[in-house]
């Protein structure tokens, strides 16, 4: 099976109210992920190396729906929606907490395993709660003003299509915001420096 080509659109925008008003136009009703901090954004460095890592072991699988993430060099953690018999629920992945809150009342411990502990939770709210109680918010990404969550297995897909290209000179790898679709991505990239432009870069199967 031939897999189908690929476009890639590249355009930089001096303001931030124009950079955001271009990736909501051209998200659409996509699924999309925004920076809880939309200062600092999050860190896509280590995006792809662990989302193979947690996709080899089985934490994640492709189907999941991505609600909330941090991809830190030190750490990782994420909250995923996923089917569960008839129902839908909602589990945390990320490091232990040695402080309090370290057991979320409103969840359910999954597994506890080296490096990674699960909770399982019946609302998304509880579990996002968790998820910044854990991470702080920082570096971080969540599911906002979208319908859905995007799927994994898009986003893995779209950001292996991104960065086939190093960013450029005056471009980070800090993602302010990134909307995942079956046919393509589009993703908009923090300043390099304050006085730097934003960088919004759209991949897509190429008709």
């Amino acid at each position: 099976m031939t897999l189908p080509a690929t476009s890639r659109q590249t355009r930089t925008f001096e303001d931030r109210a124009d950079a955001l008003a271009h990736f909501f136009l051209r998200a659409g009703e996509a699924p999309r992920l925004l920076a809880y901090d939309d200062t600092v954004g999050c860190p896509l460095d280590q995006a792809l190396g662990a989302i193979e890592w947690t996709a080899a072991v089985g934490i994640l699988a492709q189907d999941d729906l991505i609600h909330a993430a941090r991809l830190g060099s030190d750490a990782s953690a994420a909250v995923v929606e996923r089917k569960d018999g008839d129902q839908r629920v909602f589990i945390y992945f990320g490091p232990r907490m040695d402080a309090p809150p370290a057991d979320p009342y409103e969840g359910t411990l999954l597994y506890d395993e080296p490096g990674v502990r699960a909770y399982i939770f019946a609302q998304r709210v509880h579990a996002i709660a968790h998820f910044l109680r854990a991470t702080l918010g920082l570096g971080t990404v969540v599911s906002m003003l979208g319908r859905r969550a995007p799927e994994l297995r898009h986003i893995r897909r779209w950001l292996q299509a991104v960065f086939t290209e190093p960013p450029g000179e005056n471009s980070s790898t800090q993602m302010l915001a990134g909307w995942f679709a079956t046919g393509g991505s589009g993703v908009l990239f923090l300043p390099r420096q304050p006085d730097a432009p934003y960088t919004y870069c759209e991949v897509g199967i190429d008709l």
